[in-house]
């Protein structure tokens, strides 16, 4: 195998010629001279925009906190994505459409922020309103007293249930 690679000696003109289009099919993708400098060093560059606008995207990231106050008192939890509040204080961008505060119940009103999902009225898990039960156990009838004191000789004993008469084996039509 490596022998016919190396050299052309004893190879017949066919096997010559796929030798010759394997070889240039290996160095097809291949830059030389100017044209390997200046991909090269537009790699360099590519890779030098990348790594530094990825690193200046993360810590620009991680410094963002939440725009909200508390009692005059910046919140100090990390924003969302793409957010500049927390997820406690996500409501308070009147920008935002993903979350909106639970209504709680009359008697305890709640204000915690809940995604809105596709029912119109999204309350958090403490406030969930359960659909009725579906599953309703049977009742239980009441059996008449008349019947519960049917009289037994109604019923055949195992002797009258016996057959008295020999049926013949075969039957004509």
């Amino acid at each position: 195998g490596s022998s016919l690679l190396t050299g052309p000696e004893g190879l017949m003109a066919k096997e010559r010629e796929n030798l010759k289009r394997l070889k240039c099919l290996r160095r097809y993708r291949q830059r030389y001279g100017v044209e390997a400098l200046l991909h090269r060093q537009l790699k360099e560059r590519r890779m030098l925009a990348t790594d530094g606008a990825g690193q200046q995207a993360h810590t620009t990231r991680s410094s963002q906190r939440c725009l909200a106050f508390v009692d005059d008192v910046r919140c100090s939890n990390q924003s969302l994505p793409m957010a500049r509040h927390c997820l406690t204080h996500i409501c308070q961008d009147a920008n935002q459409t993903l979350f909106k505060l639970c209504q709680g119940s009359e008697e305890v009103p709640c204000n915690k922020p809940v995604p809105v999902s596709l029912s119109e009225d999204p309350c958090c898990p403490l406030h969930l309103r359960l659909p009725p039960q579906m599953y309703v156990p049977e009742q239980v009838l009441a059996v008449p007293e008349e019947l519960e004191a049917a009289p037994t000789d109604l019923y055949l004993s195992a002797a009258e249930l016996q057959p008295t008469e020999s049926l013949p084996l075969e039957f004509s039509d």
